[in-house]
């Protein structure tokens, strides 16, 4: 029987740190996220034999009696896995990025008319989209004339998403849907997206009810969308659970190119916030050393369970720390951590 070594877990609320138990059955994910099973050798008492216990991902475990983890081959579910290193996380992570500032151009130019954009909050998904779209409209603002492309925000009614794709559906407009999460929910709404974001040479989005605001502001009850639309969101379509909501992201997906940004872990989302502080654009802003920047991010990956989030506002929020006092992680573990 192997020897595995869980260096950071849980086990009925119970911390487990750095310690070794006879190895059942490798890791493993299940609805409520990852776990091992093992024997508990009298760990948890002489009432406990084999335990499942949580870990956020497959490097939070380490085989004793062979290779690292980190080098390490294993099979889960029947299937050979790679198991990546810290390098080999951030070149995926960056590799996803820079092919979706290439995908944001190719919607500018019109070559791709619709794109939904997977990932959790704080990682910078929007920041990417928005540089790229700054940049093409950068002689539209100098002469004043119209801007070409809108970022909504927040909640939206369906009526409201009808007037905002009328409004933006000439050709070479782009308009990016950021955290309007609402939508997804929603059945007439998500019927309106799913015709804008449509594949086919003709979009043409309907409005089949009478309505007040659309004659008081002139709007026709059909229009053609020509331009092209970025849906940005939370929510990894593949974990929705309600049978009639996939259906609808299902349809979305085939309509149009799915972009996963495949930050799945604590230590993926770590690994993109120490990425940009390696390229240096994570504390640019502010006026402190090399040495203080690698404390920030040393101190949030030895606290990253109990941090309210791991995300670049996070770290921000941090550096922000550091200049009110010497003793920011004080103030950090009272303002940024969960407690209890």
């Amino acid at each position: 029987m192997s020897t595995i070594l869980v260096k950071n877990g849980i086990y009925r609320n119970h911390s487990v740190t750095n310690v070794q138990f006879p190895l059942i059955k490798g890791f493993q994910t299940g609805a409520k996220g990852g776990f091992v099973t093992v024997d508990s050798n009298g760990y948890f008492g002489p009432d406990y034999g084999k335990v499942r216990i949580k870990v956020q991902d497959i490097n939070d475990i380490e085989y004793v009696d062979g290779e690292s983890m980190a080098t390490q081959a294993q099979a889960v579910d029947n299937k050979v896995i790679h198991l990546e290193t810290d390098e080999e996380v951030m070149e995926r992570i960056g590799t996803r990025f820079s092919i979706l500032n290439e995908m944001t151009k190719a919607s500018i130019n019109g070559d791709v008319r619709a794109m939904i954009v997977v990932g959790p909050p704080g990682v910078g998904k929007s920041f990417g989209v928005q540089e790229e779209l700054e940049k093409a409209s950068l002689f539209d603002t100098i002469s004043s004339r119209r801007v070409k492309h809108s970022i909504i925000k927040g909640a939206m009614t369906p009526i409201g998403l009808y007037c905002t794709l009328y409004n933006n559906s000439d050709a070479n407009n782009v308009i990016v849907f950021d955290d309007c999460d609402s939508v997804l929910m929603d059945d007439l709404s998500l019927n309106i997206l799913k015709a804008a974001l449509d594949s086919g040479k003709k979009r043409r989005i309907y409005w089949n009810a009478d309505s007040s605001k659309l004659r008081n502001e002139g709007i026709p009850d059909n229009f053609d969308f020509k331009g092209s639309a970025i849906f940005i969101t939370n929510i990894k379509f593949e974990n929705v659970r309600s049978k009639k909501l996939q259906d609808h992201l299902e349809a979305l997906q085939s309509r149009c190119h799915y972009l996963d940004l495949t930050l799945d872990t604590m230590r993926d989302k770590f690994l993109r916030i120490k990425q940009i502080f390696r390229d240096g654009d994570l504390f640019r802003n502010y006026d402190f050393s090399q040495e203080t920047g690698d404390e920030i991010l040393t101190f949030m990956d030895e606290n990253k369970d109990r941090l309210r989030e791991m995300s670049l506002r996070m770290a921000l929020k941090i550096a922000d720390l550091t200049k009110v006092s010497s003793n920011w992680k004080a103030l950090a573990e009272s303002t940024c951590m969960r407690h209890g």
